[in-house]
């Protein structure tokens, strides 16, 4: 007899548990969840998964989601992430197995049409270690068979890369790409690799490798696809399950031989004993009529109430005695909900009492002030109050309803009257946006580059040269005049990226000319002026006398124990720096950098609480009254529960609530003022003035900085800036401005779904639609003033039910703000609007941006506009439309598709990323020293500014030495015949030492990254810099593991290389600036003095071996033993 049971009518709080019951103590190893929306099937598997990693499940489950098959108008990226998912779940199901399989899908998507079983297991290639397979069949296999792209790198799903014996390929199904070593015509290993840094991170002993395309769809469903063994169904809407099986049935879609619901769920024998789980009663009412039915009351959310007067703040503290939770007017609230509960609770079978805690606090609450465990035997209350478990699978509902059989699952709301807050379960820090270099494996032809000898120039190509015999790899740059220059690749690091954020026209350096010299002389004397300036600010702060903050009250970690999302890594050091300064006597003046939504507001909220909590008052300083408003809601939500007098000032309000604020804020009857640059009116006066607060002061005029100063006179200052700063930077400021950066995006973030199209009002209209029916707002981008009124009353012809707004920067300032404002508190479903957006604008709740003409913007711009919407959790759309008059349409779809490459960053998204950086790194150190980044390149100006901080700093100068490797037996160069040999044997090339000896043509030696093994020149570059730039021992043995995993093990000439390279450093730590071989003369100079050489006796060092390898070693021996 069949042991499949069915599950239904389970309510939506209840799903979760449900599962972690069933598949804790069910016999069966295959369990069907059928969620109502395609939008549940990610929630319930991260919230399934959270749930038994909490409770460490015993056993082992696999959680395969199976989503409805994708639109054909969909992106292409989503659709073959989802055909992916559904393929991976139709494998594991015919996949034998021990553990329990957790199968999560909806209605749709079981009854869908989908290929049938043999054709995908056709097509399903199978590899594993120790396997012979010719390595050029399965590339032919795998590239026209499956339908892998081919790329020069494995980075994105689908895609394949061959390099050497070296297969990498990222299967439609993994999470991971995965490298195939072949050791002849044997898999000799099957690793995976982290696709962003392409080092593998593990190995597996085999590997199933899907097709890359879903192929024709035929009458299979997933049906089709159950394992002959018994099946758990749950799910908790019968109806819609039946109308889509009507539907199907109906169709012609359904085909012929379609199964009845009975035959799917195979409850043919056994129907009389389904179990009707935890049922939501009100769905079938005639079903369930008889079963008792309760409802209770839960009370509002409201935040616990205080006594005491709370607008009296004149200089207290909030631990004053006349401040204190009302427990009391809590408490009976709490007990009539909960008396009212046991009441009427009358259940056959006492249930199990879930109840979800946000932290311990509440825990001894709920225990102590309620008193549960004199109501509720001891075994039977679950109380759950991990920080762990912060996800809150239990949703609020009406009522709660009493139960057949299985257990209750109550919210501490039902208790203390209070909102559930939703934290984030993964503590892992997440991955940071901001690339802190641009590659040289990304050059292109016409990059600028700064040569450090000569200047800048423009890249041309990576190019072989016959040098007198030898073939050299080179890298030819141009300068002023159209002149050459071929660099040896060797010397890669003697060029450096030129980034600069002047937008005008550059001049190419002139090769024999002394102009670099003195352009890098005046950079050198203004990084040391900059530097001077900074340091002496710094030190009139140190030695001002400020207030010291006591150290954290036990409050302040109750206040930050609600904030409702988990720290990232970056937050908690910045949060920890500040709270360091304010508890030191200096004055603060700390930068926090970090993009819209990073959590810098977070941080300034709780500088804020631990400066009111000691009495003081704080100011909030923002350029806008829309920013002001915005920070004037967070502020209130987060001080809620404290008595903390929060008010804001700006052009928005009148000027005689402004005057009565204002007036109040010098009596002390304000704790925390948010303002405009009103706040910098004379007529403003703090009371006891001890935080403030600068939002993007870049923002505001030199005169207002002014002003700024005056006020944070003896007061501590944390400035917010939302543009980020590369990371050289940040180092390099280090020794002078207290600073603070923050990279890493919240967990909480979803990428943004990015759509390149080509102009189309009916896709537009359905993206407001998609947008407005989940209640949201819309950004419709159009940068075009004369225009876009007419855009505007086009929108609402076609849309007349919404409520549509247009803001421009041409537009009267009051009106402009009310339409801001109006559009922040829902007044409006969309905002025509031009690029007054691109920052300073936090809306919530719009998570559809429409850019119209979206190739009229650079890369840099769009992205930063981007970033207007998918700042929370909420899933955001951005559509970029091009007008369809574009000549360059196709062009411009190119360079715009870098924008959708969202978690595998292209080079064009970093280029914008990098532009961005350089914006925020010009308004931290301003106009005069943007002219010299212009002169010299960003890279290198940071090099010198750092030296010149480190140099006032009265810092040891850790004086690098860069020795040079000249040794006459070494030939740089690819390949070289047997005449090549001859040729040099008789005449060297200028690039070495010439010798008056002639040698055997066996002691020469031939050293290089050939092509062969690296086909990319931009990668050859990339490790040859790497090689040149390696400090010490362990830089080069991370390079040599880096190269020998992607790329297979090292060929001679690399191995030889990589050995000249660790003489270098050797020779580096001796003191040495140069090692050079003459015959058998080893000649090495120190780097005091170029004169002085060292010498045993009055003679130089002897070279006793023949043979070019052994001479390698027999100099790494001596300068080991030196």
């Amino acid at each position: 007899m069949d042991n499949s049971g069915l599950y239904t009518g389970i309510v939506a709080q209840a799903t979760i548990p449900m599962l972690n019951a069933l598949i804790e103590d069910t016999s069966t190893s295959l369990i069907c969840l059928l969620t109502p929306k395609p939008s549940d099937i990610k929630s319930t598997i991260q919230q399934l998964s959270n749930l038994l990693e909490f409770e460490d499940s015993k056993t082992t489950v696999q959680l395969s989601p199976f989503p409805e098959s994708p639109p054909l108008e969909i992106d292409p990226q989503i659709k073959q992430r989802r055909n992916a998912q559904r393929l991976s779940t139709l494998l594991k199901l015919q996949s034998p197995t021990k553990d329990c399989l957790c199968l999560v899908t909806t209605p749709e998507a079981l009854f869908g049409n989908f290929p049938s079983l043999a054709s995908i297991k056709e097509n399903v290639c199978s590899l594993a270690v120790g396997q012979a397979y010719d390595f050029q069949e399965l590339v032919e296999k795998l590239t026209k068979g499956l339908n892998y792209d081919a790329e020069a790198a494995c980075e994105s799903i689908g895609e394949i890369a061959i390099r050497g014996g070296l297969i990498d390929i990222f299967p439609i199904d993994q999470k991971q790409p995965y490298r195939i070593d072949f050791f002849g015509d044997e898999i000799e290993s099957i690793r995976v690799f982290d696709p962003a840094s392409q080092r593998s991170i593990g190995n597996e002993n085999t590997l199933c490798i899907p097709p890359n395309y879903v192929g024709e769809s035929s009458s299979s469903t997933l049906a089709d696809f159950l394992p002959d063994k018994p099946i758990t169904w749950l799910f908790n809407d019968p109806k819609s399950l039946e109308r889509e099986h009507a539907y199907r049935m109906s169709s012609s879609r359904g085909g012929p031989q379609a199964k009845t619901l009975m035959d799917i769920f195979r409850l043919r024998q056994n129907f009389g004993d389904v179990l009707l789980g935890i049922c939501e009663f009100d769905l079938e009412p005639i079903l369930f009529d008889a079963l008792p039915r309760i409802e209770i009351q839960t009370g509002n959310d409201r935040p616990l109430p205080f006594q005491g007067d709370q607008n009296n703040s004149r200089k207290r503290s909030l631990l004053e005695s006349d401040k204190f939770l009302d427990v009391e007017s809590t408490l009976s609230q709490s007990q009539k909900v909960f008396d009212s509960f046991l009441e009427n609770f009358n259940a056959p079978t006492p249930p199990n009492i879930f109840c979800a805690l946000k932290n311990k606090l509440n825990r001894e609450f709920v225990l102590d002030t309620v008193d549960l465990m004199n109501r509720i035997e001891r075994n039977q209350l679950k109380l759950i109050e991990s920080e762990q478990l912060q996800t809150v699978f239990i949703r609020p509902t009406p009522s709660l309803k009493s139960l057949e059989r299985g257990f209750l699952l109550l919210e501490e709301a039902t208790l203390i009257g209070e909102k559930p807050i939703k934290r984030n379960l993964d503590t892992k820090k997440s991955t940071s946006q901001v690339l802190h270099l641009l590659d040289f494996s990304e050059l292109i032809e016409g990059d600028l580059l700064i040569h450090l000898q000569h200047g800048l120039c423009r890249y041309r190509e990576v190019c072989q040269l016959e040098l007198e015999g030898n073939r050299s790899e080179v890298i030819t740059v141009e300068f002023d005049r159209s002149m050459l220059l071929h660099v040896p690749i060797r010397e890669a690091h003697l060029l450096t990226r030129y980034l600069s954020f002047s937008k005008r026209s550059v001049k190419l350096a002139k090769i024999g000319s002394n102009q670099w010299i003195k352009t890098r002389t005046q950079a050198e004397h203004a990084t040391l002026d900059y530097a001077s300036k900074l340091l002496k600010v710094q030190a009139e702060r140190t030695y001002e006398q400020g207030f010291a903050f006591p150290a954290d009250h036990p409050w302040q970690s109750i206040f930050e124990a609600q904030f409702p999302y988990t720290e990232t890594e970056d937050q908690l050091h910045a949060i920890e720096a500040t709270k360091r300064d304010m508890e030191s006597p200096a004055p603060m003046d700390r930068l926090i950098c970090g993009d819209v939504g990073y959590g810098k507001t977070e941080i300034a909220i709780r500088a804020a609480f631990k400066a009111v909590i000691a009495g003081k008052q704080v100011a909030i300083l923002v350029p806008t009254t829309v920013l002001c408003q915005q920070h004037q809601l967070s502020f209130k939500e987060r001080f809620s529960e404290f008595p903390v007098s929060i008010e804001s000032v700006s052009s928005f309000y009148s000027s005689q609530r402004n005057k009565r604020i204002l007036t109040d804020l010098s009596k002390g009857k304000v704790d925390l003022i948010i303002g405009t640059h009103r706040l910098l009116s004379k007529d403003v006066q703090f009371h006891d003035l001890g935080l403030l607060v600068v939002d993007e002061e870049q923002r505001f005029g030199v005169k207002q900085k002014e002003k700024i100063k005056d006020i944070a006179q003896n007061v501590d200052i944390l400035t917010l800036t939302a543009t980020p700063i590369p990371r050289t930077l940040h180092l390099a400021l280090s020794g002078a401005r207290s600073m603070s950066v923050i990279e890493t995006a919240p967990l909480e973030r979803k990428p943004i779904q990015t759509f390149v199209k080509s102009y189309n009002l009916q896709l537009i209209k359905e993206a407001i639609r998609k947008e407005t029916d989940r209640r949201g707002q819309v950004f419709y981008l159009h940068n075009r003033v004369e225009s876009i009124q007419s855009v505007a009353s086009r929108l609402r012809e076609q849309l007349p039910d919404l409520k549509i707004a247009v803001g421009h920067g041409q537009m009267d300032e009051g009106l402009l703000e009310k339409t801001m404002v109006g559009f922040i508190n829902g007044d409006f479903d969309v905002l025509v609007c031009t690029t007054i957006i691109e920052s300073g604008i936090d809306i919530p709740n719009c998570n559809t941006l429409i850019i119209e003409g979206a190739d009229r913007f650079g890369l840099a711009q769009l992205y930063q506009i981007r970033g207007r919407v998918g700042r929370f959790s909420k899933q955001a759309y951005a559509y970029l439309f091009l007008h369809r008059h574009s000549a360059l349409v196709d062009s411009a779809h190119k360079r715009l598709s870098t924008l959708k490459q969202y978690n595998q960053l292209g080079a064009g998204f970093r280029i914008a990323m990098r532009d961005l950086e350089l914006r925020g790194a010009g308004n931290i150190l301003g106009a005069e020293q943007s002219g010299h980044i212009s002169s010299i390149g960003f890279e290198l100006y940071c090099q010198l500014l750092k030296e010149s901080i480190a140099r006032l700093n009265e810092e040891p100068q850790s004086k690098h030495i860069s020795a040079e490797v000249l040794l006459d037996f070494i030939v740089y160069g690819e390949t070289l015949s047997n005449q090549s040999k001859r040729g040099l044997a008789s005449k060297k090339p200028r690039a070495f030492i010439d010798s008056d000896q002639t040698r055997a043509i066996s002691d020469y030696v031939t050293v290089s990254i050939p092509q062969n093994y690296i086909g990319e020149a931009g990668l050859r570059i990339h490790f040859h810099r790497a090689l040149s730039l390696a400090k010490n021992n362990e830089d080069l043995h991370r390079i040599q593991v880096e190269l020998s995993d992607r790329f297979g093990e090292l060929p001679s000439p690399v191995r030889l290389l990589v050995k000249i390279h660790n003489i270098r450093i050797l020779a580096e730590e001796a003191g040495f600036k140069s090692i050079k071989s003459d015959g058998e003369r080893l000649i090495c100079a120190y780097a005091k003095n170029e004169k002085d050489y060292y010498k045993i006796g009055s003679r130089f060092p002897r070279l006793t071996q023949k043979s070019a390898k052994l001479k390698l070693s027999e100099i790494q021996k001596f300068l080991k033993n030196l």
